[in-house]
Parts: structure tokens; C-alpha cells; sequence
């Protein structure tokens, strides 16, 4: 299942589980054979194993010390709690990848959306927030990153207000998101300072990124202040992160290390492993620097 198509469509994993009591999460004890050092916060997207039930997901999450997951919702929180699984990265406002905050024509109902989520994401104890600044379709860059500004200045005060941090996806156009606006660091940097707040930053996708634009580190280094949280994947082919691809991901989380970060990193490769549970160990076992 492609992400962009699995956006939108996930509260419905957990909707069957809203009810269940969060009691049981203290009876459940993690069974890893290796003891992660934990210097990466690991975390990890569930669209990408979205043929294994969300609560089964869970339950591998625990069992592998994984104490994270990326890309859920508000329909999904009861389930967390259950599991004391933190939502490191949270989504269900916004319309999409391709209709982001570039276009004005939408932000009348995209900030009403933001301005729902936010508190909810508060109010389960999470940080932050995705969101997107859509295609270009046609639109000058500098034009664009205006418009965006515009609307996300607007939501800067209630995200303040409650703590939460919206952090604008970093995409390539050149593989997977064909004319996405955001799809450079130095892009996403001039909307960071036209912006100003603390409570908006980049999701810095690796693997997106590494199609872009590549000098991974040097980036990393140079813009780490404006970086709020990180994915990985393997490129070519978003697949594992071992030798099969080009990126040398011990360098990169060391790195990451250097500058500071305290945030999460979240493997968002799509496992081409028949065992995917075994793949994404082994993923987070080589960011475990």
C-alpha cells in the first residue's frame, strides 16, 4: 500500500479497539534478545507494515522495544495508551500530500482542521504534528513558500498555546511525489525562518532527500536546528536500510547524534522481507549506534 493512499485511511485499523481499558499496558513485558541502547529514539510508520493488524503491530512494537510509532491519528490513541507506544509523529489534519498550505484557496479549511487536531494532539500528551505544502501546479517556488507562510504564521500561536509542533514533510519530486513544493532543504529552511516559530520544523526524510539533494551529513550539520524529526529508507528502492542500498546509515545517526538531537527516528522503508517484523529489527538494530 502506497503512503499517499494509506493517508486518510488508518483510523480504521482501530476503530473496533477505541473501548479497550489501558490496564493491560503494565502486564506487558518487552522480549528483546538484544538490548537496544537506546542513544536513537527509535520509532517507525505503520503504513508501511499496514497488512498486520494495528493492534497485532503493537504488540510486535513491544516486543522488539520499539517504544514509538510515526504517522498516527486521533483514532488510533486509545490503542497506544493500551500499549505505552508514544506517537512520535501524528497526522489526520490536512488534505494530503498534493493540497498543502501553497495553495490560499485552501486555508480557510485547513487551518480550521489544524486548529481541530491540534489540542487533540495535546491533549494525548504528543508533540508533533505532519503537514504538507503541496503540489506546485505551476506555481512559483518563492510564491509558494509565501503562501504557506501566510497560513502556518496563523496556526503558530495555538500550536504554541498547547505545545505542539507542525513539521513539514521534506519530500522528493523527482521519484515518488512528482511536483511537490518541498522538496529541497533550502527550501524548507527559508520557510522555517520566514516562519520564525520554535513550533514549526522539517521532517527530514533521508531517503527523500538523498534523491534530492544528497550530502546527507553535510545537511544534517548545516540545518540540524531546523530539523524536528527524522525518517529513513533505503535508496534505491525505499527498501531495507542494509548493504543492498546506497546510504551508510551508522554515519548518518552518528551524526544526527552530534548535533544534539533528542528527537525520534523513524524507519518509514517498505519491507521487502516475506518476515517484515524481522526486516524492521533489523533496521533499527543498525541505527542503534
Amino acid at each position: 500500500m502506497k503512503r499517499r493512499n494509506f493517508i486518510g485511511t488508518s483510523a480504521a485499523a482501530s476503530v473496533g479497539f477505541l473501548s479497550t481499558s489501558a490496564a493491560m499496558a503494565n502486564n506487558i513485558k518487552p522480549k528483546t534478545t538484544a538490548k537496544l541502547k537506546y542513544n536513537i529514539n527509535h520509532s517507525v510508520c505503520y503504513w508501511c507494515y499496514g497488512s498486520i493488524p494495528f493492534e497485532d503491530f503493537l504488540k510486535n512494537l513491544v516486543e522488539l522495544d520499539i517504544r514509538s510509532i510515526d504517522l498516527v491519528g486521533p483514532d488510533e490513541f486509545p490503542l497506544l495508551k493500551k500499549y505505552n507506544i508514544h506517537a512520535s509523529m501524528c497526522w489526520g489534519a490536512g488534505m494530503g500530500i498534493e493540497k498543502g498550505f501553497n495553495d490560499l484557496s485552501l486555508h480557510d479549511e485547513l487551518i480550521a482542521d489544524y486548529e481541530r487536531v491540534i489540542p487533540l494532539v495535546a491533549e494525548a500528551g504528543y508533540t508533533n504534528l505532519i503537514c504538507f505544502s503541496g503540489n506546485r501546479n505551476g506555481m512559483n517556488d518563492l510564491v509558494g513558500l509565501r503562501n504557506c507562510a501566510i497560513g502556518l504564521k496563523k496556526l503558530m500561536p495555538l500550536a504554541e498555546k498547547h505545545g505542539v509542533v507542525l513539521q513539514m514533510e521534506l519530500l522528493n519530486s523527482k521519484v515518488d511525489h512528482k511536483d511537490y513544493m518541498c522538496d529541497t532543504s533550502e527550501w524548507g529552511v527559508s520557510l522555517c525562518e520566514a516562519i520564525g516559530s520554535e513550533h514549526f520544523k522539517l521532517l527530514y526524510d533521508i531517503y527523500h532527500m538523498q534523491i534530492m539533494e544528497g550530502d546527507i551529513i553535510r545537511n544534517i550539520e548545516n540545518y540540524h536546528q531546523y530539523y524536528g524529526h527524522y525518517h529513513t529508507g533505503g535508496n534505491p528502492g525505499r527498501h531495507e536500510i542494509d548493504e543492498t542500498q546506497e546510504i551508510f546509515y551508522p554515519a548518518v545517526m552518528k551524526a544526527i547524534l552530534k548535533t544534539g538531537y533528542t528527537g525520534h527516528v523513524a524507519q518509514e522503508f517498505v519491507p521487502s522481507w516475506e518476515n517484515k517484523i524481522d526486516a524492521l529489527k533489523q533496521g533499527v538494530t543498525i541505527c542503534d549506534v
